[in-house]
């Protein structure tokens, strides 16, 4: 098989963008520098327009979605910076009103089976050691000296990236200035709140995951206002058993029971991103492009929508039909996806900040926030639409274009996102006016009184039509 597009990584990202390759019907094969998937649960969290893009992959329970939410546990809310009051997402207009509660090895296994039953080949043990290009293509070689002549190359191999050290691009951004604790564990006597917080002790979150395991993190106080050497120094001191107790012990007065260690690991607050997402032909999607605090388990989410932007591009630009703007232009790859790093960095230092400044201000902060988000107001709205996903939008000046299109219903009882194609727009009509055609379809609910939409394979609107508007013929090449 000549490889169109490899995939250094096989983590949540990478495989997600293998399978969008794939099903968008690029020859793509994936390579992992572990000689086996790694078995940590890491991230933990999946949001709503996670689902909504892997809604639109095709598998044995329907779709990729379906068969994450049925091994997984949804709950109706989120939370910000460990906050008490919660992020309702009940009431938001997606298929998935919750967030998902699936470890990631739960996560890599349904994404690894999906790729095995299609066919597409993750090589275990294929470390990168180096990259050169071409205008026709990519040259990646192994440790072992194995090499292989590719098209394209999708790094979204993780926050140390070789494929990102081989371009030699920078990754600029503030060290760690705090270094938490984080584990799964089995508890004989879980608490029944999830988050605590203390002006004195510090803070901590129990929260359930499938399978009898309970996440459990938080900081104290002298895990702040390190130096990055310190924070350095704590990151490789991986907590066991004996200090996973007597920490609890010291925040809750309570070990709560810890009969097993399945994971544990230290988590900072680390913020970076490169400054371009696209070298030649090579790109970055991910950790490797983006990494942060991993509050309420965006980084996941992120990755996994990177993938999704990139993908269908990418395929068009395999395939010889991609126009400029989705190459280099206003609707590329990085013009798109790298501001919402930015914002993403904003963010999650700003729940680091709320997270861990235990000063009497630092409580009057958490109060003020908490309560904002009590009232269900704007700034709930703000909170739940970002780390939701669903209000990420590439739409300029209030414009409807490139904002995201809920799944609509269509008459012939299928729902918009399942009726997307990986390799090509689709024109949702609203109404008679727009004739039959291969990728036409029709929705029975409107949406902003429009008369067509055309959506893009990821889900956001290419351009819009109102009643008035005449339809051009040109959009079936699009």
């Amino acid at each position: 098989m000549n490889i169109e597009v490899a995939v250094i990584g096989a983590g949540p990202v990478g495989m997600a963008a293998a399978a969008f390759l794939h099903h968008a019907g690029v020859a793509v094969r994936v390579f992992e520098a572990n000689p086996e998937r790694a078995g940590q649960s890491r991230a933990t969290t999946i949001h709503p327009r996670t689902l909504e893009v892997l809604d639109s992959l095709p598998d044995e329970r329907g779709s990729l979605a379906a068969r994450m939410v049925a091994a997984g546990n949804p709950v109706p809310a989120a939370h910000f910076a460990t906050l008490p009051n919660r992020l309702d997402y009940t009431g938001l207009d997606t298929s998935f009103p919750f967030v998902l509660m699936l470890p990631q090895p739960e996560t890599e296994r349904l994404l690894a089976e999906h790729l095995a039953e299609q066919g597409v080949a993750i090589e275990y043990g294929w470390k990168l050691a180096n990259l050169t290009q071409d205008e026709q293509g990519v040259a990646i070689v192994s440790e072992s000296g194995d090499t292989q002549r590719v098209g394209y190359v999708v790094g979204a191999d993780g926050a140390h990236s070789a494929t990102r050290h081989a371009l030699g691009l920078a990754f600029p951004g503030s060290p760690a200035s705090t270094m938490g604790f984080l584990a799964d564990v089995k508890l004989e006597r879980p608490p029944a709140q999830s988050h605590n917080w203390d002006c004195e002790r510090g803070s901590y979150s129990v929260f359930p995951l499938p399978g009898g395991i309970h996440r459990v993190f938080g900081h104290e106080p002298g895990d702040t206002g390190l130096t990055p050497e310190e924070a350095a120094r704590r990151q490789a001191l991986i907590p066991d058993e004996t200090e996973l107790l007597a920490t609890l012990k010291r925040l809750a007065d309570d070990d709560f029971g810890i009969t097993e260690v399945v994971w544990a690991s230290r988590t900072g607050d680390t913020t970076r991103h490169v400054e371009q997402y696209r070298a030649g032909r090579v790109f970055l999607a991910g950790d490797a492009a983006h990494v942060h605090l991993p509050a309420g388990g965006q980084g996941l989410n992120v990755g996994v929508q990177d993938a999704a932007n990139l993908a269908w591009k990418l395929a068009a630009e395999v395939k010889g039909r991609a126009p400029q703007r989705i190459i280099d232009g206003p609707q590329s790859y990085d013009a798109e996806r790298r501001p919402i790093a930015v914002r993403l960095a904003a963010n999650t230092l700003a729940q680091a900040a709320l997270m861990v400044t235990f000063t009497p201000g630092g409580k009057a902060l958490r109060d003020l926030m908490s309560d904002l988000i009590g009232r269900d107001g704007d700034t709930a709205d703000e909170l739940r639409g970002w780390l939701s996903g669903l209000d990420v939008s590439y739409a300029e000046d209030g414009s409807l274009v490139g904002r995201r299109v809920p799944n609509l219903p269509l008459d012939d009882g299928r729902t918009l996102h399942r009726a997307l194609r990986p390799d090509r727009l689709t024109l949702v009509a609203f109404g008679s006016t727009v004739a039959e055609g291969e990728n036409v379809v029709r929705s029975t609910r409107d949406w902003h009184d429009l008369a067509a939409v055309l959506v893009r394979p990821d889900g956001y609107s290419a351009e819009v039509w109102t009643a008035d508007e005449k339809i051009t013929a040109d959009w079936m090449e699009r």
